[in-house]
Formats: C-alpha cells, sequence, structure tokens
C-alpha cells in the first residue's frame, strides 16, 4: 500500500479541491486574481529592492534611472491583492463588451453577406448566442466569471473519482496475485 499513498492522496486533494471550487467558484475568482498580484508583486519588489541596494553600494560611479516598470508592476500588484473584486467585474465588463460587439459584427457579417449569396440559419443564430452570451455577462459579470471554476471544480471531481476508483481496482489486482508469503525471521 506504500506506493499508492500518494496516488491516493494526490487523488483526494483533487477531489477536496474540486468540491471546494464548485461549493464556493467566486472565491476561487478572488483568489485567482491575488494570485496573480502576488506575481505581479513579487518582482516589481525585487526591481525596487534592487535598484535601492545597487544605488547605495555605488553611489556616485554610474547614474541609473529609477525603474518605473518595478514600480508599476508593485502597485499593480497591491492594487490587485487588496481589490481583486474591482478588477474581475472590470474585466468581465470588458468580456461581455467584447462579445456583444462580437456578435454584432458576426451579425452583420451575415447581413452583408446576405447580398451574396444565402446565409444558412445557423450562422444567425450562432450570432444570436454571441450576443447573448454579451449581455448575460454584461448584467451578470461576477457569476459568468464562476462558471470556468464551476467546470474546473466538476472536472476535477470526475478525475478523482475515476483515479480513486483505478487505484483501488489496481490495488485489488495486484494483491489478489499474491498466494504465498514467506516470513523472514532476523536472527
Amino acid at each position: 500500500m506504500r506506493s499508492l499513498s500518494y496516488p491516493v492522496l494526490s487523488s483526494i486533494c483533487a477531489l477536496i479541491i474540486g468540491i471546494l471550487l464548485v461549493a464556493f467558484p467566486e472565491l476561487a475568482v478572488v483568489y485567482l486574481v491575488v494570485t496573480i498580484g502576488v506575481l505581479f508583486l513579487l518582482p516589481g519588489l525585487y526591481g525596487l529592492f534592487s535598484y535601492f541596494f545597487q544605488r547605495r553600494k555605488h553611489s556616485m560611479e554610474k547614474k541609473s534611472y529609477f525603474p518605473v516598470l518595478a514600480l508599476g508592476s508593485t502597485l499593480l500588484g497591491i492594487w490587485l491583492i487588496v481589490m481583486p473584486a474591482f478588477f474581475v467585474s472590470i474585466l468581465m465588463y470588458l468580456l461581455g463588451a467584447l462579445l456583444l460587439l462580437g456578435g454584432l459584427n458576426l451579425l452583420a457579417g451575415c447581413w452583408a453577406q446576405r447580398e451574396k449569396g444565402r446565409v444558412p440559419v445557423l450562422f444567425y443564430v450562432i450570432a444570436a448566442l454571441v450576443i447573448v452570451a454579451g449581455l448575460v455577462v454584461l448584467f451578470n459579470p461576477f457569476e459568468a466569471a464562476t462558471v470556468p471554476f464551476i467546470m474546473l471544480g466538476i472536472s476535477s471531481i470526475v478525475y478523482s473519482i475515476t483515479d480513486l476508483v483505478r487505484l483501488w481496482r489496481y490495488y485489488r489486482l495486484i494483491n489478489s496475485n499474491i498466494t504465498d508469503v514467506k516470513i523472514i525471521e532476523e536472527e
């Protein structure tokens, strides 16, 4: 059973993560933005500290410019960490607007193409679905942001249960072939 302990633990962790993603998808969105904030913050702080360290070490020898990019990265990272819901809503509004404009563009393209030949109804249906998706995202930005995490959670649950069943069957199969066990005593 020792060889199975890591895969079983891994599958159980995937199951727990999947259940948490399905139960609390809105927290997953927030934590993703916070993680992105940390990924902006760390290199920004590194750049700033490197600048001040080098400046202090070589105060008069060479002229160096202030790392504006590092400062911007640090400030953006702090902002993402402090206000993640704000960024999720902005991103989702932007995505909703892009979907809406894309759907309208697709519909206009179908309308213009109609003069050159017959346009299948399916293209109009797809354009309408893209417009509806854009409107849904615009009017429910936070709920729309959680859908991918719910899907990820469901996938994680299915994966972990399948893997646990596979491991259980594998363990049973391996142990069913053991017929003779010799016990060796140490002297």
